[in-house]
């Protein structure tokens, strides 16, 4: 039988592995006969990851997965460059056991990337970040983005990042080089860098000025010349769609990290 503690770690391992989508539903009978637990166990689980953030619960509709807005999604980022700068910034010295476990995570890493299971790959790609919180010896900060990258792997699934998987574990690893050659000037640059290109590969657009715009332009008069022109169109959406799905898959959707 799960305890309120596993429940909400394996809860959080299902989002950095890409499995829980942004907005999904938890229901409380349903994980209980998942976990094989009783229903107040679940729901002392999902109180703790509301308090964290990471679900969200509605008086009627039950507990969700959140749906981070954009000003949450930036402000997501923020945080974890205040964190993950300050903590290398921070740093004196990096023993020798902890380098080799951060060159042995990448190499993992590595290995996910070459192969097809994306929800590895996602997962060990966020972990990167915990593994090395916890090997630059502070566990607080690990457990604290243990949960940031499980917001930005939501963030990077609802706001669909191209941001390439080989290249984010190419980063990590200079960053770990740097490590070890005690450059820590250059391994807060290269966090900082990392960070931002992921950001940056995110589609996060201002808020319009009119909250109505989007529904304005979907419901406007559709024009006699597009009327006459359905097969182009169905057309254009056809090979629209068709680009889509041929993209590559070293694509990280869950980019982060």
């Amino acid at each position: 039988m799960a305890n309120a503690s596993d429940i909400s770690s394996r809860i959080i391992e299902a989002i950095l592995a890409q499995k829980l989508a942004p907005g999904a539903r938890l229901g409380e009978q349903q994980l209980a006969m998942v976990f094989d637990c009783s229903r107040t166990i679940v729901r002392e689980a999902l109180t703790r990851l509301a308090a964290r953030g990471i679900v969200t619960v509605s008086s009627r509709r039950g507990w969700y997965v959140i749906e981070p807005s954009l000003s949450e999604a930036r402000e997501a980022f923020e945080a974890r460059r205040v964190i993950e700068m300050g903590l290398i910034r921070c740093t004196t010295a990096v023993s020798e056991a902890a380098i080799k476990t951060l060159k042995a995570h990448i190499k993992t890493e590595q290995a996910a990337v070459k192969g097809t299971d994306v929800g590895l790959r996602s997962y060990l790609l966020g972990d990167f970040h915990v593994c090395l919180a916890e090997c630059l010896g502070n566990s607080l900060l690990a457990d604290t983005l243990r949960d940031f990258t499980a917001r930005t792997t939501l963030i990077a699934m609802l706001y669909q990042s191209s941001h390439d998987a080989a290249h984010s574990c190419a980063e990590h690893g200079r960053i770990v080089e740097a490590l070890e050659k005690s450059d820590w000037v250059l391994a807060e640059q290269l966090m900082q860098q990392h960070i931002g290109h992921v950001q940056d590969a995110l589609r996060l657009q201002p808020a319009a000025e009119d909250p109505l715009a989007e529904l304005r332009s979907a419901l406007s008069p559709v024009s006699e010349s597009s009327k006459a022109k359905p097969v182009r169109l169905a057309q254009g959406l056809h090979t629209s769609l068709a680009d889509k799905s041929s993209s590559s898959p070293s694509t990280y959707l869950g980019a982060l990290l």
